[in-house]
């Protein structure tokens, strides 16, 4: 697509010179911005005439800021005038260069096509036979007779010429810092853009010598073109596309996508326990981004996170189930409610070791016996110090918790969240609700299970009688704290450890 062209109107099939009146100029010309000048509706002349109207448009210009310097011109419209800088001229510089290509362009587009031309030759032929070259008559007749072919025959090879022959001149006014072949282009643009700059000046020979690369450059080009070459490309490092400012972006806090991705998440009745298990694995991608704005994470650091995880000793099966299940649905949803322009996290995986399993999967009788024995036989270690015992919901979680899940199939988290309001008596039968309203429960729903006569006979129920309203198994004290399941899942770990030490390390070994 050819570039606009500098100080050129059309429309309508009509053709202007046109120029900017500068601000401080504005008073003199009845506040127009600008100053036309038709060219008609011919391209060919228009093309021809543009050059000496913009040159007319210039004159006026500078009479009205002679009138105005000699008169009311107002020094505060002298300091309006602004300078020009090394970013400025480079983007001065690649202006003319596009310019000068759409020149190029127009120009090559204005000359005879190969059918204008046998056109002109048919004519001429005809005149001929005509008679009309009769040298008899007069003796310019035959060489006017061929003008108009030989003109448009000719016309792209003495237009290539003369691109040939500036070019020439263009590269030898270089070393010399003869700016006179780029003068009226440097004035435009001075007068274009207001700048404060005088002909003969430092800045002035500067903006010169770059417009002059600039020209090289796209002379360069057209004559790549006539050659063939469509491709051709700036050599010349000052005369380059400006680059485009990098758009600021505002920091998506990472914590903050977590938060709404949870309650996003709440409102439709998970993560009741308020994401506790996940925030660790957010807390660690932080640390190790050293940053937390989710809008410059991507694939490779979350990679490079993933694999620092398993160096830190970690298994697999957690850095997947864990750490880069949870960043994967936080960063999923971001992307997927267009908080996220992408989704960094979507081909992040970590591939889990083939599973050999050399025993049974779960407990044997024997074992599950031993571990029963020693939950109900637990008995916490005496301290003197009261500050160092371990707390009575400790010791019943040990104690209840193991037998619990034996005999109603329950998880660990079920029942440790287990409250006295969930066990109740119906027709005789004592039975436990396991409910969402007191922790995490898988499926979601809560569901009542009835207590063996054994567990009853072991005195579970005695133990409940006994208890305060509220969690039987940890200590907190309001439904927010207790249906965080960190809080439970240590108790759970704490009591696992115990019964195991409890029961026989020989026969339990390999459990541990």
């Amino acid at each position: 697509m050819a570039a606009k062209r500098r100080h050129w109107k059309e429309k309508g099939g009509r053709f202007w010179a046109r120029i900017a009146i500068p601000a401080q100029l504005r008073s003199h010309f009845g506040n127009k911005t600008e100053l036309i000048e038709p060219l008609g509706g011919d391209l060919r002349l228009a093309d021809r005439n543009h050059a000496a109207a913009v040159a007319r448009l210039q004159g006026r210009l500078d009479e009205a800021r002679q009138v105005l310097l000699g008169g009311s011109f107002e020094v505060e419209e002298l300091r309006k005038a602004q300078t020009i800088t090394d970013a400025d001229r480079e983007r001065a510089a690649w202006s003319h260069y596009i310019a000068a290509l759409a020149a190029n362009e127009l120009r090559r587009a204005s000359l005879p096509t190969a059918a204008e031309i046998d056109a002109e030759y048919e004519k001429t032929m005809q005149r001929i036979e005509a008679g009309q070259s009769n040298p008899d008559r007069s003796h310019s007749s035959r060489f006017n007779i061929h003008a108009d072919y030989e003109l448009k025959a000719g016309a792209r090879y003495f237009d290539k010429n003369l691109r040939t022959r500036r070019l020439a001149a263009l590269r030898a006014a270089i070393p010399t810092g003869e700016s006179r072949l780029v003068d009226a282009a440097v004035q435009s643009y001075v007068l274009e853009h207001n700048l404060a700059i005088q002909p003969g000046s430092v800045d002035w020979h500067q903006l010169a010598h770059a417009f002059t690369r600039a020209e090289i450059e796209a002379l360069q080009r057209s004559i790549e073109f006539d050659e063939g070459n469509m491709g051709g490309k700036p050599t010349d490092p000052l005369i380059q596309p400006p680059v485009a400012p990098q758009e600021k972006t505002t920091p998506i806090p990472l914590r903050k996508l977590f938060q709404d991705y949870i309650a996003s998440r709440q409102a439709l009745g998970y993560h009741q326990d308020g994401g506790a298990n996940w925030d660790r694995s957010i807390e660690a991608l932080i640390k190790f981004l050293g940053h937390s704005d989710a809008r410059r994470i991507t694939r490779l650091s979350l990679m490079g996170w993933r694999d620092s995880l398993l160096a830190s000793g970690l298994s697999a099966k957690t850095v997947a189930d864990k750490h880069l299940a949870a960043i994967r649905a936080v960063l999923t949803w971001a992307f997927d409610n267009a908080r996220l322009p992408t989704n960094e996290a979507e081909k992040v995986k970590q591939d889990l070791p083939k599973v050999v399993r050399s025993r049974e999967a779960g407990y044997t009788d024997k074992e599950a016996t031993l571990i029963l024995i020693a939950s109900r036989n637990y008995e916490p270690a005496w301290a003197p110090n009261p500050s160092n015992r371990e707390s009575a919901h400790i010791t019943a979680a040990k104690r209840w918790v193991p037998l619990l899940c034996a005999f109603t199939g329950a998880r660990v988290t079920e029942v440790t969240q287990l409250r006295k309001e969930d066990v109740r008596q119906e027709d005789g039968r004592w039975i436990v609700r396991l409910t969402p309203g007191a922790g995490s429960v898988k499926s979601g729903h809560y569901r009542d299970v009835p207590l063996h006569r054994q567990v009853v006979k072991l005195g579970f129920i005695e133990f409940v009688n006994t208890s305060k309203s509220g969690p039987m198994f940890h200590g907190a004290k309001t439904p927010e704290k207790y249906l965080g399941s960190r809080l439970i899942d240590r108790q759970s770990q704490k009591m696992t450890v115990a019964a195991r030490a409890t029961a026989d390390r020989k026969t339990l070994g390999h459990l541990s």
